[in-house]
């Protein structure tokens, strides 16, 4: 498989590997957790962008697995608003403008309100976490994201009891993105208690630096156990809702794709196999984990349930 690499991405932008891990330890003694250059994130060329970066401190959450290779991080992606082909984000995504930027979190929720990012990034202190990624088309990569969890916006908005879902919409601007595919935006959905649990992440970039445009800036979902697909880019609206929310790819494919989209080999996608996964950068494919790995740590959410049935 070729991985393409756009050719504003110079390698002088490129952390080396050591700087990386050197930067990281101090960061660990230091305790930062502050936002380095926050105003100046986005609508500036790749070169200037790559000045600024984000201070974050290590999550005792992140796995110890090998990293997947930056350019491939930020080159191999799905967001369909830019195009099928793996390619197409890291070509077009450049045209959304991701300054200003607001999140509204509305809702079942006592304190409705209007997010400036910049108000997000101080809501918790920034952690870097080494998630496995695992996509439905069977392919993985391990990532270093940076963010903070998004439990932290939940309780600054104080869900309501009667709040059992959560709803995430994105960005959609008909002028630079692709009118068809699916019905946009994009939605998708979380179970409140799946929102809630520390794994769940909102991230604002990626090897230490903001996130690029196509992999869901300013501000993207992670959700480390279910297939990549849940995880919305590009984020405006936070909804908590009493019903499971319609999401975008159940809608247009119930039979491939549902709420939970749990990763899990025992249920196979109609067109292929999720029992095995190949590592982007690896030719060998591996065995599926259930729970991307993360059994440990979510199995208790869907304790007594029929993983088959609610795939």
């Amino acid at each position: 498989m070729l991985i393409h690499k756009p050719a504003d991405v110079l390698p002088s932008e490129i952390t080396p590997r050591s700087l990386f891990e050197r930067r990281r330890d101090f960061l660990a003694r230091s305790g930062a957790g502050l936002v380095a250059g926050a105003a100046l994130w986005h609508g500036l060329p790749g070169a200037a962008r790559a000045s600024t970066r984000l201070q974050s401190v290590p999550s005792a959450l992140s796995t110890t697995e090998p990293l997947t290779e930056r350019d491939a991080v930020t080159t191999y992606n799905n967001f369909y608003e830019f195009g099928t082909d793996k390619a197409d984000p890291a070509r077009n995504a450049h045209k959304m403008a991701v300054r200003p930027w607001t999140v509204n979190v509305e809702g079942l929720v006592g304190k409705p309100r209007r997010f400036d990012i910049d108000e997000l990034l101080r809501l918790a202190p920034l952690e870097e976490r080494i998630y496995r990624l695992r996509c439905v088309e069977a392919w993985s990569m391990v990532v270093p994201w940076v963010g903070f969890p998004l439990a932290a916006l939940l309780k600054e908005v104080e869900p309501l009891g009667s709040a059992k879902y959560v709803e995430f919409v994105t960005h959609y601007d008909p002028k630079i993105m692709i009118r068809d595919v699916i019905d946009w935006p994009y939605t998708e959905g979380l179970r409140l208690d799946e929102a809630m649990h520390p794994l769940t992440l909102l991230a604002v970039g990626v090897y230490g630096e903001v996130l690029p445009n196509q992999n869901g800036a300013p501000l993207r979902l992670v959700v480390p156990w279910k297939y990549g697909f849940k995880s919305a880019k590009s984020i405006v609206t936070i909804r908590l809702t009493e019903k499971e929310p319609a999401t975008a790819w159940n809608k247009f494919a119930p039979q491939e794709y549902g709420f939970y989209s749990n990763v899990n080999p025992q249920v196979r996608h109609p067109r292929w196999t999720q029992a095995t996964e190949r590592r982007i950068g690896e030719l060998r494919k591996r065995p599926t984990q259930m729970f991307n790995g993360y059994a440990d740590q979510v199995a208790s959410l869907y304790q007594g349930m029929d993983l088959k049935k609610f795939y």
